[in-house]
């Protein structure tokens, strides 16, 4: 790393509606130099060595808190596991006040997961410490969105011009909205395909196509980013069942091998095998699903340099 480091234009990583161009692709190229750390023998570099980070998890993860922990290790951070299914937050405590007192004990920066769309900015108002947004409802996942572009920038050289469907639960997708935005200030068209009852009313406003039809989608995208049905967040029934969601939008190696010309598929996991995406498509030449996750960590230890450098 240079000497004279690149500042972000914001403090905190709360969606990707707050990035520039320009601090997409500072994250981008401080991505490809950790990138290159993370396949040397040695793996671990001392910037963050002084920087204690909490993970503060208010639902379930997996893949995001253990990159997230990954990246934090490689870096050097000290780090504060928080998970508030064990916490003081079942018996009453405020978000405010579970915050507070993890910032009593001199914490920098908090990686936050939290059900309600907009807790990080809301906790940007009222703490004193860096936020970065691991997913807020059906909201926002910044980190996932810049690590799907970045993933699309390694393949095709560029995102610039490049066609990207996302298929499947754009409803209740928070990759979705932060993949929008990120693909479009990089340049690239984006259209949205799935049934009628899990697009959003108004989505076309953002300036995205949208389409019904799989198999139209998939013939006019480059790269086919497939969503999960995310019945954990569904309240009433949208569509009659998942065999038939299954048939009507589930990528199946048939279609893939049917299509006029070989299309890039993308996953952000976990991935429901058999529903959105078949084991043949998922584990196929054309996939890049764990190039998603190795990129991930990369990622991950950009966007947490680059704000570490905003304090100093």
């Amino acid at each position: 790393m240079s000497e004279t480091v690149q500042k972000l234009s914001t403090r905190h990583l709360l969606g990707i509606k707050d990035l520039t161009t320009r601090d997409i692709e500072l994250i981008f190229e401080t991505a490809d130099t950790f990138k290159d750390v993370l396949n040397r023998p040695i793996k671990k570099v001392p910037s963050l060595r002084d920087i204690t980070i909490a993970n503060i998890f208010f639902e379930n993860s997996t893949r995001t808190r253990l990159s997230f922990e990954l990246a934090q290790k490689r870096l050097s951070a000290d780090i504060v596991n928080f998970a508030a299914s064990s916490s003081s937050v079942s018996k009453g405590e405020t978000l405010i006040d579970t915050v507070n007192n993890i910032l009593a004990m001199k914490v920098d920066m908090i990686v936050m997961r939290h059900p309600y769309p907009g807790a990080g900015v809301f906790l940007s108002r009222h703490v004193n410490a860096q936020i970065v947004n691991a997913g807020d409802g059906a909201h926002e996942h910044p980190t996932q969105a810049l690590l799907d572009a970045f993933s699309i920038r390694e393949k095709y050289g560029d995102v610039a011009g490049k066609k990207v469907a996302i298929i499947g639960d754009i409803l209740h997708s928070r990759v979705a909205l932060s993949n929008i935005l990120c693909l479009q200030k990089l340049g690239a068209e984006v259209m949205v395909c799935g049934p009628t009852t899990l697009i959003p009313k108004h989505i076309g406003s953002l300036g995205v196509k949208v389409e019904h039809d799989l198999l139209t989608a998939l013939n006019w995208c480059d790269v086919a980013n497939m969503l999960r049905i995310q019945l954990e967040r569904q309240d009433i029934k949208y569509f009659p069942s998942l065999r038939e969601y299954s048939m009507l939008y589930g990528l199946n190696k048939r279609i893939l091998d049917s299509l006029d010309k070989e299309i890039t598929v993308m996953h952000p996991g976990p991935i429901n095998r058999g529903v959105e995406i078949t084991s043949d498509v998922a584990d196929s030449k054309q996939s890049i699903i764990l190039d998603q996750v190795e990129n991930g960590v990369a990622i991950r230890m950009a966007v947490l340099y680059l704000l570490a450098g905003q304090a100093s």
